[in-house]
């Protein structure tokens, strides 16, 4: 019986005393393992944390013991909208209840025994990390790539800040609301600093090419960019000069237009909407800047205006409507519902007809003269017809739209820009600390807190006044470069410069990073975010990378028990704290990584955690038998294939992440082990409990001590002899007439011909053969042998 508390408490003061995670600068082999920093709520950790944790330190366990230097780091995403939100709610300083929560945060990793570098650990609000935020601002600004410009905000008053699309969702009845608090979000335009993420559309695109990411990861960053290549053609209003330039993928469906659609943004609908009540009212509720908000309620309001269609010269109504983005193509589309789901939804709710112009074999129909063309031949053929009269234009087109980077809220990093009388910029050398201030509420102006701080805000300089930026920057720039910072970080908590020689050569040791793991949810925001970035630092000769990480995994959503996210409404959230209390650290890495596949939706289970200590209490058991050792049984078949198969099969396992199926190996070898008495040499032990060890570290420290073995950090991986994984022989099942009649025990090289005769020899056969002619003998390889018979006459 194993002590899991005095285990686990034991091994991780040896492994803190001894520095054993420390970043290592010794071999030419590195590995850097990275998880997605969390946001150091007041709640604590969650175990949606360590079902991510557990995987990339299990790697970082595989590798050191390979010989490899590891930089598997940990820090926090502190900076925010939810921590300046709850200080409001509680009445406390960020700053102050932040490093509280911090140091929960830690506690609670260190108990799981995660081989993080702690000297490495970072805090976006650390003012040592924020200075480096504020020189990649200033690197942007000074590549014209960050400017102040008026555009369409996605404005929050109870919020009092602008939101990204990113943390606005719809609410029952579709409307446009903060993810936190469910506020009424409304369209406005302000002035604000935006990032030229657009310059880089093509860029993160084929970027995509040269990184293992998942399928569904790669196709939501290439649908969020929105690259299409298409037309826009020009529908004059009905009897005016005036026309509409709408975007088409399709022009060869021109004939199939029933109506013309705008966005709630479009130059025309806010000319409409100052003349027009109504139609103020439309857009004040459906506003459309996001190409991720898109409503499945599909409606909009008609303009009474009318155009007309370039080549029938027909009526064409306008409408105005909440599916169709502005910042893509031209922020009008052509309506042709018998050929797009969305414009036939649109349709039916307004009544408009549907006109079918491509039939089942991909030809035009109902296109006048175009009819009988094939789509391309139709397209090639448009398009010239409306060139000759300037009515069309080829053109690229991309959804993405450029990153509004600038919140009115007090809690995040300051912009390094002053201001003099005239609002010419200026960049501020040195670091721009965040102050303290007890009144951070905004007041609703559209400032930011930061305004009301006039001792802060206004400043002197060689005569001339100058006032600060009073905007912060949003939760996403920390997270666009700490990967780096981790780099960056020194034993003494210093961080080296980012353009400094010394900072290049530790650039050129650990980029890309080799495993990112994390959610999904953050493909179209901080994944495409710190790409953007890293590109920027990449052609200025900062980093040594296109991209910043190789190979990213998302892992699988942790259910409750009853297949419902986890929600304190529910009831069904587990406090980690109580499950290691419980049944330790080494029980709860296991039976995460068992439940079933990384990638896949988990449901908790008690009875799973029980089971799996319960396994632990059994390797404890087995390891601890006194066994006897005899070298002659080195010779042996059995005992060896059984020992260098399972070395290999659980190294593969572990390095394609394939934990549960490594999981299940050791449980078979443990299995095997539990039925000896004598082994051929210690190393089936030790060799066992250090693969063990990357699972279940306190427990495999200790059985290592019990040995008298050294600890995990003075071992190596174990070797197999790949000769002796390979099966010397197998089981061939034989049939007659299609049914099994017996199983023999065959060696890998016995022929084909002697298989045959072995067969025809074999007395559990003979009933079958005595009386009967063979007619057809069947035979598959190492898979079965069937002979087809008849009766002898």
């Amino acid at each position: 019986m194993f002590k899991h508390q005095e285990i686990d408490k034991k091994w991780q003061k040896h492994w803190e005393f001894n520095k054993v995670f420390k970043t290592q600068d010794k071999s030419l082999k590195k590995f850097y393992a990275l998880d997605m920093f969390p946001y150091p709520s007041a709640a604590g950790l969650h175990l949606g944390h360590p079902l991510g944790y557990t995987a990339t330190d299990i790697i970082s366990r595989l590798k050191r013991l390979q010989g490899y230097d590891v930089l598997h780091p940990m820090g926090w995403d502190a900076f925010g909208l939810p921590a300046e939100q709850y200080a409001i709610k509680t009445g406390n300083h960020p700053a102050d209840f932040t490093a509280k929560n911090i140091e929960n945060f830690r506690r609670q990793i260190k108990a799981f025994g995660f081989s993080y570098d702690w000297e490495k650990e970072i805090d976006t609000t650390d003012p040592a990390f924020y200075y480096h935020t504020q020189w990649i601002f200033k690197l942007l600004y000074k590549q014209n790539l960050a400017e102040i410009r008026e555009t369409d905000v996605n404005w929050c008053q109870d919020l009092g800040t602008v939101l990204a699309n990113e943390e606005i969702v719809q609410d029952e009845n579709g409307n446009l609301v903060s993810e936190r608090g469910g506020f009424p979000v409304t369209n406005k335009k302000m002035k604000q600093w935006v990032l030229k993420i657009t310059n880089y559309a093509d860029k993160l695109l084929e970027g995509l090419k040269d990184v293992d990411f998942p399928d569904s990861l790669k196709l939501l960053q290439e649908k969020w960019i929105g690259k299409s290549k298409g037309w826009e053609v020009k529908f004059f209003l009905e009897d005016q000069e005036d026309y509409i330039e709408v975007y088409t993928t399709r022009i060869e469906t021109i004939f199939g237009v029933s109506f013309v659609a705008i966005s709630t943004n479009h130059q025309l609908s806010s000319k409409l909407a100052s003349q027009n009540p109504e139609i103020q009212k439309f857009i004040d509720q459906n506003f459309s800047t996001s190409n991720k908000l898109q409503t499945n309620k599909k409606t909009g309001i008609f303009t009474n205006l009318y155009l007309t269609h370039p080549i029938l010269k027909t009526k064409i109504p306008v409408f105005i409507s909440n599916y169709v983005l502005n910042n893509y193509g031209t922020g009008a589309i052509m309506g042709v519902p018998a050929h797009d789901s969305r414009d036939l939804d649109f349709a039916q709710v307004m009544d408009l007809k549907v006109v079918k112009v491509i039939d089942d074999q991909n030809l035009l129909i109902n296109s006048d003269k175009y009819n009988g063309l094939t789509i391309l031949q139709a397209r090639e053929k448009i398009f010239l017809d409306l060139s000759t009269q300037n009515l069309i234009n080829q053109k690229t087109s991309y959804k993405i739209k450029d990153w509004v980077f600038s919140r009115q809220r007090y809690w995040g990093e300051p912009f390094p820009v002053y201001f003099d009388e005239n609002d010419n910029i200026f960049l501020e050398e040195k670091i721009v600390e965040l102050p303290y201030m007890d009144k951070i509420k905004p007041n609703g102006d559209g400032q930011s807190p930061l305004a009301s701080n006039k001792k802060w805000l206004t400043f002197s300089k060689d005569g001339q006044k100058y006032r600060r930026e009073t905007n912060t920057m949003p939760q996403w720039a920390g997270s666009s470069w700490y990967y780096l910072a981790y780099i960056l970080k020194n034993s003494d908590g210093s961080y080296l410069n980012l353009d400094s020689p010394q900072a290049l050569e530790r650039f050129k040791k650990w980029l890309p990073v080799d495993l990112y793991i994390g959610g999904q949810e953050h493909a179209v925001g901080h994944l495409i975010y710190s790409r953007f970035w890293h590109k920027v630092l990449y052609e200025a000769g900062i980093v040594n990378t296109h991209e910043p990480f190789f190979k990213i995994v998302n892992q699988g959503m942790l259910l409750g028990s009853d297949g419902s996210k986890m929600s304190k409404s529910k009831g069904n959230v587990i406090n980690p704290d109580e499950i290691l209390e419980l049944y330790g650290a080494d029980a709860l890495r296991l039976f995460l990584m068992f439940m079933s596949p990384l990638t896949d939706v988990k449901n908790w289970k008690n009875s799973g955690i029980k089971s799996m200590y319960q396994w632990l209490e059994r390797v404890y058991r087995v390891i601890t038998t006194s066994y006897q050792y005899d070298a002659k049984l080195l010779k042996n078949i059995t005992f060896e294939q059984t020992y260098h198969k399972f070395i290999a099969e659980t190294t593969q396992s572990i390095e394609d992440l394939k934990f549960n199926v490594a999981i299940s190996k050791l449980m078979v070898y443990i299995n095997f082990l539990s039925k000896q008495s004598v082994l051929p040499d210690k190393k089936y032990l030790t060799s066992f409990i250090i693969i063990f060890s990357t699972f279940a570290p306190h427990l495999a420290e200790e059985l290592l001590e019990k040995l008298d073995e050294n600890d995990l950090f003075n071992q190596k991986w174990p070797e197999f002899d790949k000769k002796k994984t390979i099966d010397l022989d197998y089981n061939l099942p034989i049939s007659i007439n299609g049914k099994t009649r017996t199983v023999i025990n065959l060696k890998n090289k016995t022929t084909e011909e002697e298989i045959i005769k072995i067969a025809k020899n074999n007395p559990a056969l003979s009933k079958y053969l005595e009386n009967a002619e063979i007619i057809k003998t069947i035979y598959v390889a190492k898979k079965m042998l069937n002979f087809i018979t008849k009766e002898k006459k």
